[in-house]
């Protein structure tokens, strides 16, 4: 494959000192491609997974022309005048549709037939006229003026034709395309297999849960926000736990996970510290990008392929590899703002979805300085039909109390300043991310 390091710096605007938000999103995402591997499985475990090809209907929906409404069937041509001014219609009531069995009998002039919803089109009627409007005198129908040719009709394969995609590959099905499917008689579906991701946490300071804390140590909660995080995409999470700040360790923590994982994602020992092997291990194992993101929280972080071992008889294909900062909220800003969307492509999604983000106004003042992507943490509310939003306290990239009382970031963006009080900020949604 093309050299990652080469491809990157030929990118126009690459600055691995200082590179934008959007523009490190975008050069990952074009640079990853869906993992292969394709399996069918029944509708019913096809939730969430992300189709790998077409579902074709194999019929029309609706199968015939039927009706959309309970009222008459009626043909058009017998009704009076279609302005308001005209006279009511009197038609002769010959019978009833029901849903789920034809009308055996045709709608000649001067008749029309009761109808329920969803019951087929009797033949040549070609309107239905909703039983609010219509009043009943015996066995006449009595149709008051102001219809329209085709009204509360459904037509066959309006909806759905046979023989063309009723949904795409690419497409995440979620309940509505699981309905859809389920409309069509098809009982199971080709999907994309799960991305599988190995994760590991770096650091002779970091403890396990359940074991009591030496000091200077703590406890690591980043593998368990980030299996979080990947559950909630449907990855298959391969947990490596804690690895120690040791190169002979580390070197074989990403080798292990080279060889059974697509994407591999660490916390920690990408900063500068004296203690960081983990970037010269990453040169040798394969071709990483060390970068500066002109964002906070989450300044640095690692992007490249670690390649399994030589001998392996080439049977490894190489890992995605997102080496993320070590602080809690520093991981999960830089987990949503550039791994998601990378593993939404990893697993087949086409097109990768927006942010989902809109305007509001911010109620209390907010320092912030140009030159970076800030994702301050906040909590939406309205005001007086208003959208607004405040942030939710203290903003450390250690203050992962700031990430559990948020429902949205607020946006500030690389060339904004202090906001004041009554600004309009941008705000994304953490619904559908966390």
């Amino acid at each position: 494959m093309t050299s990652i390091l080469q491809t990157l710096s030929c990118a126009d605007d690459y600055d691995p000192e200082s590179l934008h938000v959007d523009r490190a999103r975008q050069l990952i995402l074009d640079l990853v491609s869906p993992v292969g591997g394709h399996e069918r499985v029944p509708l019913r475990q096809a939730l969430d997974r992300v189709l790998a090809a077409d579902v074709i209907s194999p019929i029309d929906v609706p199968a015939h022309d039927n009706s959309a409404m309970d009222g008459w069937a009626v043909r058009f041509a017998d009704l009076a005048a279609s302005d308001e001014t005209a006279g009511e219609t009197r038609l002769k009531h010959i019978g009833t549709a029901l849903a789920g069995k034809a009308f055996a009998a045709r709608v000649g002039p001067g008749e029309t037939v009761r109808i329920m919803t969803g019951a087929i089109l009797p033949q040549d009627a070609d309107c239905v006229v909703i039983q609010e409007v219509a009043r009943v005198e015996g066995d006449a129908v009595v149709i008051p003026p102001g219809q329209r040719r085709g009204q509360n009709t459904r037509r066959a394969g309006e909806d759905l034709q046979a023989g063309r995609p009723a949904i795409a590959a690419g497409k995440k099905l979620r309940p509505a395309e699981i309905g859809i499917i389920a409309s069509l008689g098809i009982g199971e579906v080709t999907v994309h297999r799960r991305v599988r991701v190995a994760l590991f946490s770096t650091g002779d300071e970091l403890c396990s849960i359940g074991t009591p804390l030496a000091p200077g140590e703590v406890y690591d909660s980043n593998r368990y926000t980030l299996w979080g995080m990947l559950t909630r995409l449907g990855c298959d999470i391969i947990d490596m736990g804690v690895v120690k700040d040791n190169p002979a360790a580390l070197e074989a923590a990403f080798r292990q996970a080279a060889e059974s994982a697509d994407a591999i994602i660490t916390s920690g020992g990408v900063s500068v510290g004296e203690a960081d092997f983990i970037k010269q291990l990453m040169a040798r194992l394969g071709e990483v990008a060390f970068w500066k993101i002109a964002m906070k929280p989450g300044r640095p972080m690692a992007f490249g392929l670690i390649q399994p071992e030589a001998g392996d008889g080439g049977k490894g294909r190489g890992a995605w590899l997102f080496g993320l900062p070590g602080n809690p909220v520093a991981v999960m800003v830089t987990f949503y703002q550039f791994v998601r969307p990378a593993l939404l492509k990893l697993a087949g999604v086409d097109p990768v979805p927006p942010f989902p983000a809109f305007p509001a106004r911010c109620t209390e003042a907010m320092k912030k300085s140009r030159g970076r992507t800030e994702f301050q943490r906040g909590i939406l509310f309205q005001e007086n039909g208003e959208w607004c939003v405040r942030p939710t306290g203290a903003q450390g990239s250690g203050v992962l109390r700031s990430m559990a009382e948020a429902d949205c970031f607020i946006v500030l963006e690389h060339e904004r300043e202090r906001v004041g009080a009554g600004d309009t900020v941008n705000v994304q949604l953490m619904n559908g991310l966390v």
